[in-house]
C-alpha cells in the first residue's frame, strides 16, 4: 500500500497528480440520428445541434449525402450503415461491395471523419431472412476497404438485438442462440478479431423493465441507488441492468473463447412518453436513465465482469421520429424535439457533468411509488465500499483522490488510529470511499470512483471500526 500514517496528510499536495481519476479517462457518447420523419431540420443544421451539445459521434442508418457532406470537417466521428436490403448484393458480389465503399465511404474520407460500418441492423430478427448473408457481406466490404488501404481506420461490425441470446438471466448464464453460434457467432467473431473489430450490441434495459415493472426495481433500471442483484452463477453484485445484460453478452462471448473482443453498444434508450399499458416512459425515467448512464460511461469503468473494459455507448435517438410504427413509444425516443429543444435536461459531455444532478424522484412501483427497502438497511441508509474487482491500481488512485481532492475523512485510517486495521487497501480505501459518499449526502454517482466503488445497504464494520453514516 503507498498511502499510510502521516502521508495521507500530504495527498492534497498532489492534485496535478489525481488528473488520472477524472472525467476524461472514461468511455465514450455518440447519438443515433434516425430520420423516419416528416418534420426535422436539415443536415446542416444538426450537425450545428451536436456540436453546440459537444456530442462527437453519431451513428447512422444510411449513407445520406446530404448527411456525409454535412459532416465534412466537423471532426464527428461517424459509423454509416449498410441496409439490411443490401446484404445480399454485398455478399455474392464483390463489385457491388467495392462500388458501395468508393461512393459512400472513400468519396467523403477523411474529411468526413467515418470511423466504422454498420453491416445491416439486427439482422437476426429481420423478417427477410437476411442472416444467411451477413458474414460475407461484411468480408466482402472489409476486403474493399482493404482495396483503398481504409481497412486499418474504418471497422466493419453488425449491430445485433439482445434476442440474440437464448439465455440472458443470470448474466453469468449468458449464451448466444444455438442455432446462430456456428452459421453467425463464431466466425463473425472471429472476423471481429482478425480486424481489432467490436461486436455492437443493442441493449434497451427499458422492454425489459416494461415487460416485468412487477419483479425489476425502477432504480435497478435507472442506475439509482439500490441494493443491487447478485448472481448467483458468479457472485457478483449488480447495481444496473444495463451492466448485466452487457455481462450476460460478454459471458455469451466467453463461452466461445472470444473473451478478447470488445463491445460497442450502438443503441440504447428510454422512451420520454408511451401509452397507457408501457411501463416505465415517462420524461422524469427518461432523463434519469439517459443522464445518469453518460455519467455511469464517462467517469469510467467497466462492468462487474470486465472491470477495466471502458465503453462506447450510442444514445437512442437524436430526435423524436413522428412517422416511425408502432406503439407511442417508438415515436418518442429523441433526446431532442424537431425544433432542436431538449426533451429533458441531461449533459453530452465530462464538463456538463460536473453541473448535472439526477434530481428525478426514486421510486418503485412494486411498492406504490416509494423507494425500496431491502432486508437488512438500517432506515434505507447505505454506505460505500471498495470492489475487490477493481484492481490495485484503480483502488490506489481513487483512494488517493478520496482522501485528497475529494476531501474524505481519512484520519480514522492512520496507523493506530481506529480504521487502521485490518491494513489492507481494499479496507482503506472503503473507509475512504464511505466518508466521500456520506460528505456528498449520498447521492447519485458519489459512489462509483471509476467503478472501483459500490453500495451497500448493511454497515461495513471492520473490528471497532464503524462506518459513519452521515457528517
Amino acid at each position: 500500500m503507498k498511502i499510510q500514517g502521516m502521508e495521507l496528510l500530504k495527498i492534497s499536495l498532489l492534485v496535478p497528480i489525481l488528473c488520472i481519476f477524472s472525467f476524461a479517462d472514461g468511455g465514450s457518447i455518440g447519438v443515433n440520428y434516425g430520420r423516419i420523419a416528416n418534420n426535422l431540420p436539415s443536415a446542416a443544421k444538426v450537425v450545428e445541434l451536436m456540436k453546440s451539445q459537444g456530442i462527437d459521434r453519431v451513428k447512422m442508418y444510411d449513407t445520406d449525402p446530404a448527411v456525409l457532406k454535412a459532416l465534412s470537417g466537423s471532426a464527428i466521428k461517424v459509423v454509416v450503415n449498410l441496409p439490411n436490403e443490401q446484404l445480399a448484393n454485398a455478399a455474392k458480389r464483390p463489385s457491388f461491395a467495392n462500388a458501395w465503399v468508393f461512393r459512400n465511404v472513400v468519396a467523403y474520407y477523411p474529411s468526413t471523419a467515418i470511423e466504422a460500418i454498420a453491416i445491416g441492423n439486427e439482422v437476426f430478427v429481420d423478417t427477410h431472412n437476411t442472416t444467411r448473408f451477413l458474414i460475407p457481406a461484411m468480408k466482402n466490404i472489409h476486403q474493399a476497404l482493404a482495396k483503398y488501404k481504409l481497412d486499418d481506420t474504418v471497422k466493419v461490425s453488425s449491430p445485433v438485438a439482445l434476442s440474440a441470446l437464448q439465455n440472458s438471466y443470470p448474466s453469468s448464464a449468458g449464451s448466444f442462440r444455438s442455432d446462430l453460434i456456428e452459421p453467425v457467432f463464431k466466425p463473425m467473431l472471429e472476423f471481429l478479431r482478425q480486424t481489432g473489430s467490436s461486436l455492437m450490441v443493442n441493449i434497451y434495459p427499458f422492454f425489459a423493465y416494461e415487460s416485468n415493472a412487477g419483479v425489476i426495481s425502477l432504480d435497478y433500471a435507472l442506475f439509482r441507488e439500490n441494493p443491487g442483484v447478485v448472481d448467483a452463477g458468479n457472485g457478483l453484485r449488480y447495481f444496473s441492468l444495463f451492466d448485466a445484460q452487457i455481462d450476460a453478452v460478454f459471458a455469451a462471448m466467453s463461452a466461445l473463447k472470444y473473451n478478447d473482443v470488445k463491445i460497442t453498444v450502438t443503441e440504447t434508450g428510454w422512451p420520454s412518453k408511451g401509452d397507457s399499458n408501457e411501463a416505465g416512459a415517462s420524461i422524469e425515467n427518461a432523463a434519469g436513465y439517459n443522464g445518469n448512464l453518460v455519467r455511469r460511461i464517462l467517469t469510467g469503468g467497466g462492468t462487474p465482469l470486465r472491470p477495466h473494459e471502458d465503453l462506447t455507448v450510442y444514445l437512442f435517438a437524436l430526435f423524436n421520429e413522428n412517422e416511425k410504427f408502432g406503439p407511442t413509444s417508438e415515436r418518442n425516443f429523441g433526446l431532442f424535439y424537431p425544433n432542436e429543444k431538449k426533451v429533458y435536461n441531461i449533459p453530452f459531455t465530462a464538463e456538463g457533468l460536473k453541473r448535472y444532478r439526477d434530481s428525478s424522484p426514486k421510486h418503485s412501483p412494486a411498492t406504490g411509488g416509494k423507494q425500496r427497502v431491502s432486508p437488512g438497511t438500517s432506515n434505507g441508509q447505505t454506505w460505500c465500499v471498495a470492489s475487490a474487482q477493481a484492481g490495485k491500481d484503480k483502488l490506489q488512485a481513487a483512494l488517493d483522490y478520496a482522501c485528497g481532492e475529494g476531501g474524505a475523512d481519512c484520519h480514522p485510517i492512520q496507523p493506530g488510529s481506529t480504521c487502521f486495521d485490518p491494513n489492507t487497501l481494499q479496507a482503506h480505501a472503503s473507509f475512504a470511499f464511505n466518508s466521500y459518499y456520506q460528505k456528498k449526502g449520498r447521492i447519485i454517482g458519489t459512489c462509483y470512483f471509476g467503478g472501483a466503488a459500490y453500495i451497500v445497504s448493511q454497515q461495513p464494520k471492520y473490528g471497532k471500526c464503524e462506518f459513519p453514516t452521515g457528517y
